[in-house]
């Protein structure tokens, strides 16, 4: 078990919660269940992304989007599996790959390149990546190429 986990209470909803991840992680493992006596999950431990989460039937709080995880993905593949399965439903989308799922938990679907292109030591690459991302719900990165590739041959850098 991590040192540090997050534990999230999902209302009367955690079973559910534990197999809406367990369908969209591909990497989930439930390594743990605790049960009330009626039979009703208590809590549960999954195995997720190389974290250890806890989630738990518990008082309805709401999650509130000061807190948010985020997936890194290695491709627009997986960005599109995440954002699409994580949005389903009652899920919705917010801006620069940010979204809620279901129960209200924000989720920040990343691209590695989009940090590779921010983090560009030429700060004509840099900007405008940050900039085409700030114009995004979902982050595309083809979109975010040829902003930076524009940016670049405006900028005479290119040549």
């Amino acid at each position: 078990m991590s040192k540090i986990s997050p534990a999230l209470l999902y209302g009367d909803r955690a079973e559910e919660a534990l197999d809406y991840y367990c369908g969209i992680f591909p990497d989930a493992i439930v390594t743990d269940r605790s049960r009330y006596p009626d039979g009703k999950l208590l809590a549960a431990t999954l195995e997720m992304g190389g974290q250890t989460w806890t989630l738990i039937n518990g008082y309805e709080v709401p999650f509130h989007e000061s807190v948010s995880f985020m997936v890194s993905c290695a491709d627009q593949a997986e960005v599109d599996h995440y954002w699409d399965s994580l949005t389903a439903g009652d899920g919705r989308e917010s801006q620069c790959g940010w979204l809620f799922d279901r129960f209200g938990m924000a989720w920040q679907i990343v691209p590695t390149r989009l940090p590779e292109l921010m983090g560009d030591s030429d700060p004509v690459v840099a900007q405008a990546a940050m900039q085409a991302m700030m114009g995004m719900t979902k982050i595309v990165i083809a979109d975010l190429e040829s902003a930076v590739e524009a940016a670049v041959a405006a900028s005479g850098a290119g040549s």
